[in-house]
């Protein structure tokens, strides 16, 4: 939120801009942002709040570098503010600079130890350079920092059956599972672990969830289909990986 004080001190018009460059998104957001930051009217700390904002925004509309550059304008105005050093580092990662974006982890993380989603995101980017070991440590603070986290254990879920320990990767989907029973990837995610474990049936049952909540989900269908090739049910199977050619084509949909 923008620092109230100074915010305050702008004319209502001002003032508008400002909380809508927090509270909107979008184009709309940006529009805010941009009348905002020309105002001449903010401090250092508030200005801060408004880069970052801004670059948010833009991350979202697919234009990292863009958002890099607020973010570097938000961490000019205020080396002490965590938040656009976990998103400099998310925008840095999305442009797949791994080891820029994990520096970027690292500091929003020197600046607030509390920061489950900085240890959330640099444990992601430890996981896609393969350091799995590494990836579990950050996601392990993650949770503890906020146990209701379903993706961070998801994930640590991800990491675990990387390195082939598919029980503890069960333990850990179960738990995603319970705390969102929506998420279809959790689903397809235990499904893999069960298969990979050889127990076809129960791998099923997960895929026909994935599927339920995610009817498009071509990789559930073609995991379902060799699950069940694999009890024996040809026929059904070829069924499911042709419906899977189907989704990524786009046919049918």
């Amino acid at each position: 939120m923008l620092f109230a004080g100074m915010l305050f001190c702008a004319p209502p018009a001002v003032a508008d801009d400002g909380e809508d460059c927090v509270k909107e998104s979008g184009d709309i957001a940006i529009a805010a942002c941009d009348r905002a930051i020309a105002s001449g009217r903010y401090g250092a700390l508030n200005l801060a709040v408004l880069y970052n904002n801004r670059g948010v925004e833009y991350k979202n509309k697919g234009q990292p570098d863009r958002a890099i550059q607020d973010y570097d304008q938000a961490i000019r105005l205020n080396p002490q503010y965590a938040a656009p050093f976990n998103n400099r580092g998310n925008a840095y990662d999305k442009k797949g600079q791994l080891d820029r974006a994990i520096q970027d982890y690292d500091q929003a993380i020197r600046i607030n130890p509390q920061d489950a989603k900085a240890f959330y995101n640099r444990g992601d980017t430890y996981d896609k350079k393969g350091q799995h070991d590494r990836a579990i440590q950050d996601y392990d603070q993650a949770i503890r920092l906020n146990p209701q986290d379903a993706a961070a254990f998801d994930n640590r879920g991800v990491a675990y059956w990387t390195k082939g320990q598919y029980d503890r990767a069960i333990q850990d989907y179960d738990q995603a599972i319970r705390l969102d029973p929506q998420d279809a990837e959790a689903f397809y995610n235990r499904g893999l672990a069960y298969e990979s474990k050889g127990q076809h049936d129960r791998a099923i049952q997960d895929y026909d969830q994935a599927i339920r909540l995610n009817p498009q989900y071509a990789a559930a269908f073609v995991h379902r289909g060799l699950a069940k090739k694999a009890k024996g049910d040809t026929a059904d199977g070829d069924a499911d990986i042709a419906k899977a050619r189907q989704l990524q084509l786009g046919i049918g949909q």
